[in-house]
């Protein structure tokens, strides 16, 4: 193979790997700009990718089971919000549980379970996908990975245009405020959780029936940690956590192909590398950018 043939390889690879992250990553930025870092992300994605694969094969459609993966995400959010907020726990211990408890669930029903593999079908864009180097990357992907393009600006929108974003984002910065003005500080942090994990378990889903037509133990494999490291890359913006999510999506690409390539290079060097880009953006964007002010902390009405 050419030197042009590897770098389309390489694209691809990481446009895939990329996808899952995506998803999740829309739904934790939202999140986050309502003041809740949320944990559990890691278990709405594995229990997505679990359940979806489990429906698709109940049911032979692949489809089915990126809806379910959905549904499960939105559980799992429904119930840390309600942890969180009407049991008041901590929501980092909440998520931590929830992490914890869906991995060993779903290790143990894949170990008593036989599932069949299913995936979505694949789309190739006629004459974009033979675009040079990037054809195959952009252009030639399972269906659902095309659903980002109306999922991203739907994001934007209703974070940065929308009465609701407007809302989300005032319990984020200053709850105390958005309390004295009416608005629901916990119940509005419990609406993003449910976004989140309908999108998390949507990513989960789409790692399991759209790339890998299968699930295995731990399939997640710490992805929901990294979509929470991108939001940090992004300075909570949304341009700039996509383009953790790529970055990342292309490390672990270039970890999987350059052995394969011939090439020698310490793998954990490649996995460790996105993380240090996280922390020099961090660094980076101090003085221009910072977190949301309430993001982490619990809110109780008449608390300041």
């Amino acid at each position: 193979m050419s030197a042009l043939d590897n770098l389309s390889t390489i694209l691809a690879s990481g446009a895939r790997l990329t996808v899952p992250l995506a998803f999740a990553a829309c739904g934790e930025y939202l999140a986050e700009r309502a003041g809740t870092v949320n944990i559990s992300v890691e278990a709405m994605m594995l229990g997505g990718a679990f359940s979806s694969i489990a429906v698709a094969s109940a049911t032979g459609s692949a489809t089915v089971g990126l809806v379910a993966g959905m549904a499960i995400g939105v559980v799992l959010g429904f119930v840390h919000g309600n942890l969180s907020h009407r049991a008041a726990i901590n929501t980092f211990v909440v998520g931590l549980v929830l992490n914890t408890l869906v991995l060993g669930l779903t290790s143990y029903l894949v170990t008593t379970n036989a599932f069949e593999g299913h995936q979505v079908w694949q789309v190739n864009v006629p004459v974009l996908s033979d675009i040079p180097i990037v054809g195959r990357a952009l252009f030639v992907e399972r269906w659902p990975a095309y659903l980002l393009i109306g999922l991203i600006p739907l994001t934007w929108w209703l974070v940065e245009r929308s009465r609701w974003g407007l809302e989300l984002r005032a319990v984020g910065e200053a709850p105390q405020a958005a309390d004295v003005t009416g608005i629901d500080v916990n119940r509005r942090r419990r609406q993003a959780l449910l976004w989140c994990g309908a999108l998390s378990g949507l990513g989960g889903a789409y790692l399991a029936v759209g790339e890998v037509g299968a699930f295995s133990q731990n399939m997640t494999a710490g992805r929901g940690y990294i979509v929470i490291a991108a939001v940090i890359f992004g300075a909570w913006r949304l341009g700039r956590t996509l383009l953790g999510c790529a970055l990342f999506g292309l490390a672990d690409a270039m970890r999987l192909a350059l052995p394969a390539l011939g090439v020698t290079l310490n793998s954990q060097l490649l996995i460790v590398a996105p993380y240090l880009l996280a922390l020099l953006a961090m660094v980076i964007f101090a003085t221009k950018d910072r977190e949301p002010r309430a993001l982490g902390a619990a809110f109780e009405r008449g608390t300041t």
